[in-house]
């Protein structure tokens, strides 16, 4: 399939895109229909495809959390047979329910296309040689943007997560011109560099497409300056196929959200009615597209606003501001989500751990780090080193395993850590705030 073929829509009026997005909400909700959650959660709001004349009326249709997805686990929200079904993502973890999305051929077309508009529209073309340093696996963001990058004719190098040895060799002799990259690696690939002598600005690449991760506009500019480059930020969830919903333009400004294939609100968290443009609030998102597992009205807890009037690009998709933060407590390190409970879950297993801990979130010039400190009950916290080095490694292995970071662990006597009234404050994010 060519550009010019699936770029129609980037550049279609407000009036072109609330016709299509009504046509597809009909679609979408007889679609939903065919999965009992669905069918009872829409029953119960009186929700069929023909009770939706405009679509403001989307507001009726109850809203979808991250607890609906788990208590559907594994595949109670699927609408089609599961032979149709062509590949699954899931979400981290190994405690707990996860989340699981399923997708049939069609709904990866679709999820190819929308990357590879994301990607054209900030100047990748064909000719580009494109290096995907992004994990693959069920991480949506590897496999999502590589499908984009393949659609769009690139030559793709599979390389994945880590390796910066190789990630450097690889961009150097196939002479990578893009590459996807998490804000705080692109930081460590600059510094290699620079320890074997070489100047970052002589490196091919010209454009980084970076997302996964919050960081600042100055984080942003570091990287541009470090390599000369242009880095573009970029917006997706794992509940709406992964990366691909909403990608900057060469503006810079903001993130436009492919109103074609998804429904953003922003909501108030507290009372779900919509907040004006300009205001913050909860995004939440329908999907318009998918057959396999539609989601709709889906509480993302990302906070953000939709910014008001017409981008300089001309194109008329909605721009939201960048990720501003969490309505809940899900902490994000080094592209990971990652729940304080989960953490809780790993170190409250160990007979030697005491009542107490803290997780310290902490940045050190180039990236995340996660600091866990564990109190040790008196019995266990002996003159012996190794015996605590053991305990030590233990613990630190056991929570790479659920969280997939690798934290710094830190041993401390019983009664050591601040201890507070009422609710434990079990999170201190000392990375910086701008």
């Amino acid at each position: 399939m060519h550009m010019d073929v699936y770029d129609v829509a980037e550049t279609w009026s407000r009036d072109r895109i609330a016709s299509t997005q009504l046509v597809r909400l009909k679609s979408t909700v007889a679609q939903a229909r065919k999965c009992a959650f669905y069918r009872q959660r829409l029953d119960e709001a009186g929700i069929t495809p023909d009770a939706l004349n405009h679509i403001d009326d989307i507001r009726k249709i109850p809203f979808t959390t991250k607890q609906d997805l788990r208590d559907q686990y594994p595949l109670g929200l699927l609408t089609v047979p599961t032979q149709e079904i062509v590949r699954m993502h899931c979400s981290s973890g190994t405690t707990g329910t996860p989340t699981a999305i399923c997708h049939t051929a069609n709904d990866l077309n679709w999820w190819s296309d929308l990357m590879a508009r994301c990607m054209y529209m900030v100047g990748v073309r064909r000719e580009d040689v494109f290096q995907n340093m992004s994990g693959y696996g069920l991480f949506t963001g590897g496999l999502g943007i590589h499908y984009g990058a393949e659609r769009l004719g690139c030559m793709t190098i599979p390389a994945g997560a880590g390796n910066t040895k190789r990630q450097i060799k690889l961009a150097r002799d196939f002479h990578t011109t893009v590459a996807h990259i998490l804000p705080s690696y692109a930081l460590i690939v600059g510094e290699r560099l620079r320890e074997m002598g070489e100047d970052p600005h002589d490196f091919p690449l010209r454009i980084a497409l970076v997302g996964a991760e919050p960081y600042t506009e100055e984080f942003r500019k570091r990287i541009e300056d470090l390599f000369g480059m242009k880095v573009y930020n970029s917006y997706g969830l794992s509940e709406m196929n992964g990366p691909g919903v909403g990608f900057e333009c060469l503006e810079q400004h903001g993130l436009h959200i492919w109103e074609d294939a998804y429904y953003p609100e922003i909501v108030n968290p507290e009372t779900g009615q919509p907040v004006p443009d300009g205001e913050i609030g909860e995004l939440v998102m329908t999907s318009l597209c998918r057959q396999g597992m539609p989601i709709l009205r889906y509480r993302t807890r990302d906070l953000t606003r939709f910014l008001p009037g017409e981008c300089l690009c001309g194109r008329k998709h909605r721009r939201m501001d960048r990720i501003l933060g969490r309505a809940d407590d899900m902490m994000i390190v080094k592209g990971v989500n990652i729940y304080p409970m989960q953490i809780e879950q790993v170190i409250m297993g160990f007979e030697e751990v005491g009542k107490n801990y803290l997780i310290q979130l902490e940045n050190d010039g180039f990236g995340d780090v996660l600091r866990v400190k564990v109190e040790i009950r008196d019995e266990y916290f002996v003159e012996d080193m190794r015996q605590l080095h053991k305990v030590q490694q233990k613990i630190a292995r056991a929570l790479k395993d659920e969280i997939l970071v690798t934290p710094h662990v830190e041993l401390v006597e019983s009664n050591s850590l601040p201890l507070s009234e009422g609710k434990a404050v079990r999170v201190h994010d000392l990375r910086a705030k701008k």
